[in-house]
């Protein structure tokens, strides 16, 4: 019983849409007409059946002529033979001879009810893998698997759904609404997928139509923490603060212990020119922040934005040290470190946040200009 393994990096074949593969030759050849058992990950923990296949072809050759043979390797999904050849020494431990014999394996995926051994359900499989790939960031490959889900069920809201969250991250958001579109013919009182809908309108610069489709899932749920997080977005890049304060502050009754409503309304108040009220929403974040490690920095940041604005430059200087405590080479919250220390009077110490802005970004004009200005008045 021939078995091959795949993993992420083989999704072309796992979805279908290549079928061969290269391999070392086997002790036993495969020959036309073997059945192949594939599997997803043959050695983790993740191991599970992915299909059965028949073998259609296959070719011999000696790894000196295969190494050096760039369309094969990009048929293999390889850029060129190079990366096809580091690739298989890590696969095959170590150095590789010239006379190493392989074998280009083309074969034919089987329906499942032509399947010898156990059956699996194909849509949840596949499913399955998108979401791993999703979940790890790898939202072009995943996308490669939603589709070859999708054509098994074209009419599933979950799969459309993701499939218009994963399109969305690859700013493909024209495609992204038309897959919530599809959705909601099935669940058009769906809140998340409305608001789905309303976030890919607002990244693609329709701000208005996000706000029409925010008004729909708004009268699906007036309470949903998610729609209201987001409406007060859509508010804000509307520039209807009054509005969008509205928003926060209701969400805040529903859901006060979220760090970020509190980090919004701190954004929205600076936006509106009330910095001692913002330096209490911005407060209020970091208090819900367990430790250092899950504060935000961002959040810390503006506040000493908001400190600057009303003077209090001492609150704004610990602010801009605990920001770069936890990111120690932002560069915009070194620049303002630097630009505190000199309301400060502590020019040297500000010549040294602005070198190191410097230092990873030689072309910041900024800080070139006010160290000039710091020298000066040393």
């Amino acid at each position: 019983m021939p078995i091959l393994s795949f993993g992420s990096q083989d999704i072309d074949i796992i979805t279908g849409k290549k079928t061969m593969t290269i391999r070392k030759l086997w002790k036993t050849p495969l020959k036309k007409g073997d059945r192949l058992y594939c599997y997803w990950n043959l050695v983790s923990k993740e191991k599970k059946k992915i299909f059965e296949a028949i073998v259609r072809d296959v070719k011999l050759i000696p790894f000196k002529e295969l190494k050096n043979d760039d369309k094969l390797a990009r048929e293999e999904g390889f850029q060129d033979s190079k990366e096809m050849v580091k690739d298989f020494k890590k696969m095959y431990a170590g150095q590789l001879d010239d006379e190493e014999i392989f074998q280009i394996i083309y074969f034919e995926k089987l329906d499942i009810d032509k399947w010898k051994g156990d059956k699996i359900d194909e849509k949840a499989m596949i499913t399955q893998r998108a979401d791993i790939l999703f979940d790890s960031g790898k939202y072009d490959k995943s996308t490669m698997c939603y589709d070859a889900a999708l054509r098994i069920d074209p009419d599933d809201v979950y799969l459309l759904n993701k499939q218009g969250d994963n399109l969305s991250r690859l700013g493909d958001f024209k495609q992204a609404i038309s897959c919530y579109d599809k959705a909601l013919k099935h669940e058009p009182d769906n809140e998340y997928i409305l608001n789905n809908k309303a976030i890919a309108l607002l990244n693609s610069g329709n701000v208005s139509g996000a706000l029409d489709v925010s008004d729909i899932a708004l009268e699906v749920n007036a309470n949903s923490p998610i729609v209201l997080y987001w409406r007060g977005f859509i508010l804000e890049v509307l520039r209807k603060y009054d509005e969008a304060l509205e928003v926060y502050d209701k969400l805040i009754k529903i859901d006060s212990e979220n760090p970020e409503v509190w980090n919004s309304r701190g954004n929205l108040l600076t936006d509106m020119g009330q910095p001692e009220e913002a330096i209490n929403s911005f407060n209020k974040a970091v208090e819900l922040c367990l430790d250092d490690s899950e504060m935000d920095a961002d959040a810390i940041n503006r506040m000493g934005n908001a400190y600057i604005d009303i003077g209090k430059f001492d609150e704004a200087l610990d602010c801009y040290n605990k920001a770069i405590a936890i990111e120690k080479n932002n560069v915009d919250f070194l620049l303002n470190k630097g630009v505190v220390l000199m309301e400060l009077g502590k020019f040297q110490e500000a010549v040294a946040s602005f070198d190191r802005v410097l230092l990873k970004n030689p072309d910041n004009e900024d800080a070139f200009f006010l160290k000039e200005e710091c020298l000066e008045n040393l």
